[in-house]
């Protein structure tokens, strides 16, 4: 699994995020998007690296400011995960 996180600028509201994290959800096979718009930050989890490119475009769409985007390994933690 990747994380892949993503700086936006412009959302000021619940509605926003939620604006955010349809889009993304349309135009990537993504398993989970969570946005804050306090934190100005939307976190995605996929099983594959996204296109960078493609993320800037659909950003762009939506009117909000992609800033940085970071990606980084992502290991789910359940309750179990102790005896690996």
């Amino acid at each position: 699994m990747i994380r892949t996180i993503l700086q936006i600028d412009g959302m000021m509201c619940g509605h926003c995020e939620a604006h955010v994290n349809d889009t993304i959800r349309q135009a990537f096979p993504v398993k989970k998007v969570e946005s804050s718009h306090t934190k100005k930050e939307t976190v995605i989890l996929s099983e594959e690296p996204l296109d960078e490119e493609k993320l800037r475009a659909v950003i762009a769409q939506t009117g909000y400011t992609l800033g940085e985007i970071r990606t980084e390994p992502y290991e789910k933690k359940g309750l179990f995960s102790f005896l690996k």
